[in-house]
């Protein structure tokens, strides 16, 4: 049998073996086997004389199972790399994370490279790409999954300013059209440049009730009327 020891290891099984039944005092044992007395005192009070092993028995990790979730959705609907979602998670989340409890975490939901997230798509013909100014702000909201400890659903509302790719983000109990105000006027405060114009997906909440009182959105406002009115509203 293939024996592996600890690389620093001093005793092999055997010795361990005779430790453990020896007698004498434990100075006296330390001397006869020209270890240390804790050692002997480890020996005798196993009752093994294997290796054990050295792997953590609790992840160390500042993240809770929430922040977890979230971290990962964000991955998700921002496709941020590590060190850029790792500024967004130390605004937003928990300013302790680290950068290997991240990618720790982000491994262990499978989405620990953004090739994971995307598929391979069929090759076109490259274009040059559009140069855009900063104050072009996507907005959407992601419904978050309720844990087992919670009793509503709360929502995730994401903001990205396509030019600087810029981040903000917002957790809220609902999506109504007040929650999206209040999300806006938030967005006009912390945000670097001025908010020009916001891109939507005419979502309820994006759409009539934000500037009316219809319990029911018309539908028929497409984006670039919403994201006018949207500025406006906010400037």
């Amino acid at each position: 049998m293939i024996v592996k020891l600890h690389k620093q290891a001093r005793t092999a099984p055997a010795i361990r073996e005779e430790i453990r039944n020896a007698t004498g005092s434990l100075a006296e044992l330390a001397a006869r086997f020209n270890v240390s007395i804790p050692t002997i005192m480890k020996w005798k009070n196993r009752d093994f004389v294997e290796d054990r092993s050295h792997t953590a028995h609790r992840l160390q990790t500042t993240l809770t199972a929430a922040q977890e979730r979230i971290a990962v959705e964000l991955c998700k609907v921002l496709k941020l790399g590590l060190d850029d979602l790792l500024v967004v998670v130390g605004e937003f989340l928990n300013p302790k994370v680290s950068r290997s409890g991240l990618d720790r975490c982000l491994r262990r939901h499978g989405v620990g490279s953004l090739r994971d997230l995307e598929a391979t798509p069929a090759k076109r013909p490259s274009k040059p790409c559009k140069a855009y100014d900063p104050g072009d702000f996507h907005i959407d909201v992601k419904y978050w999954p309720q844990l087992p400890d919670e009793t509503s659903r709360r929502y995730l509302f994401v903001a990205i300013d396509r030019a600087t790719r810029w981040v903000f983000v917002r957790i809220k109990s609902n999506k109504t059209a007040g929650a999206e105000r209040a999300f806006l006027t938030a967005l006009q405060k912390a945000a670097p440049c001025h908010v020009r114009t916001i891109l939507t997906d005419n979502g309820s909440e994006f759409t009539d009730p934000l500037f009316n009182k219809q319990k029911q959105a018309s539908g028929n406002t497409n984006s670039i009327c919403c994201a006018t009115r949207l500025a406006s509203s906010i400037g």
